[in-house]
């Protein structure tokens, strides 16, 4: 997309009753994350996004603050708000930390938690090519009834019939002109944006962003992410640098203090073992055969960069992360202080929560010896698009 500023609010202030929890519907796990985590992670990895704004209830403010400093890295302004008592008064409360210079907002339900990047990028990019307000939506298989009571009244016409989904999208202005002007509830921002005048255009959503609402919706959603689904297994290892200047890398964020390692590139053994998992999982080969070192320009490249080539690769093949669990392998660093804050830089970046553990060698080997670091991971991916 061409460079524009975009902003994510992440709808996830709702007490979602009908899912049958204990805690809000957006910090209910599924495989392993909550709903707000996933949405988050998806959210992070939309493309020019320079704010997200996550509106959750005042019971999970504090619990959600804590995640926020986590996302502390991402370079993205991240803000945390008390939802209002609906949908439209969290959209409202969340407009009033908007950021200067945003040009694209989408709003988004974390419960809509596995609607992909792709889709994110896809409704940003049709409001920056049509200025006007976009929403993805799928047309409607079904036959339409029309009742009363226990009587069908009649059957509606379908053809012209689309179920809406998130995220939504508006220029930023229009959206804040709605919200400052709107008189009554509405049960979207599409309908808001249209009560003032404004235009609402269409493009084609996907399945996996249903909407998790039931217990049912839930069990859907979990088959969803096992559907066709295949694991891929990575690792690498790098031995230390004898530069003392250089700089230790190690799942995409700098470790002042602790001895580089070294290789071609930056010699991330996490971000690389990750990234040879993914193509292992995909069927694509492996590091040395995608970014071997007869690339040059892959030449003191950082992890990031080839965790972002890697996706790019899946992508043309219509697969995507599901998770992934890295284990780093050595004496040090100590990996626990920062262990969350690498999961959630990782887990941004491929948009799909991410495990990270060390363990040693008790004395063993070169790892055992301080000779270097290894690391070893294990992706699961799933096929997406058609006939997934």
């Amino acid at each position: 997309m061409t460079q524009r500023s975009v902003a994510v609010v992440l709808l996830a202030a709702g007490k979602g009753e009908r899912l049958g929890a204990k805690a809000p519907k957006a910090f209910v796990e599924l495989a392993g994350k909550s709903l707000l985590e996933h949405s988050v992670f998806r959210a992070l990895a939309t493309d020019n996004l320079k704010q997200l704004i996550i509106a959750v209830p005042e019971s999970h403010l504090t619990q959600t603050l804590e995640f926020e400093k986590q996302l502390s890295n991402q370079g993205v302004d991240i803000r945390v708000v008390v939802g209002g008592a609906t949908r439209q008064q969290s959209v409202s409360e969340s407009l009033a930390v908007l950021g200067g210079g945003i040009d694209i907002v989408l709003v988004h339900d974390s419960a809509r938690s596995l609607a992909s990047t792709d889709l994110f990028n896809r409704v940003a990019q049709a409001v920056f090519d049509n200025q006007i307000g976009v929403i993805p939506a799928l047309h409607v298989a079904d036959t339409i009834k029309r009742y009363k009571g226990d009587v069908i009244q009649e059957t509606i016409e379908r053809s012209d019939l689309v179920r809406a989904q998130t995220p939504q999208g508006f220029p930023a202005s229009v959206l804040v002109a709605a919200h400052v002007a709107a008189a009554q509830e509405f049960t979207d921002d599409a309908a808001l944006v249209q009560s003032i005048g404004g235009t609402v255009m269409m493009i084609e959503g996907e399945e996996q962003a249903m909407k998790i609402t039931t217990a049912e919706d839930f069990e859907r959603a979990q088959t969803y992410l096992l559907a066709h689904a295949r694991t891929g297994i990575g690792s690498d290892a790098h031995r230390y640098s004898e530069d003392k200047s250089k700089t230790l890398y190690l799942g995409g964020l700098e470790w002042p203090g602790e001895l580089a390692l070294e290789g071609h590139s930056d010699g991330d053994v996490i971000s690389h073992a990750i990234v040879d998992s993914l193509l292992s999982a995909a069927n694509l080969g492996d590091i040395g055969s995608n970014f071997g070192v007869d690339r040059p320009e892959y030449s003191g490249a950082s992890g990031e960069v080839f965790l972002k080539a890697t996706l790019e690769l899946l992508k043309d093949q219509d697969f995507e992360p599901v998770n992934v669990s890295v284990q780093l392998i050595g004496n040090r660093p100590k990996l626990a202080p920062r262990r969350l804050e690498v999961e959630t830089h990782l887990g941004a970046i491929i948009g799909a929560p991410v495990s990270v553990s060390a363990t040693t060698t008790d004395g063993m080997g070169f790892l055992g010896s301080d000779e270097g670091l290894a690391a070893v991971a294990t992706s699961l991916v799933r096929k997406v698009g058609l006939g997934s």
